[in-house]
């Protein structure tokens, strides 16, 4: 199973969203995440980037 963590804009400790997630959906301008315990969270953005071997992913804020 891969679970990555997503950040908020770039990849830094501070800008952490959530960690474990096992699930990303995209809706518009809208990125929605699932970790392994089942809690959502919805981010107004766009997938940015997605390194799923480092175990990563970046989704851009839209401002």
């Amino acid at each position: 199973m891969c679970l990555s963590t997503v950040y908020k804009n770039e990849k830094r400790e501070d800008t952490v969203v959530m960690r474990n997630v096992m699930s990303i959906r995209c809706d518009d301008t809208t990125v929605i995440l699932t970790d392994l315990m089942e809690r959502t969270v919805a981010i107004e953005g766009k997938l940015q980037e997605a390194n799923l071997v480092d175990g990563y992913v970046i989704v851009q804020e839209i401002a």
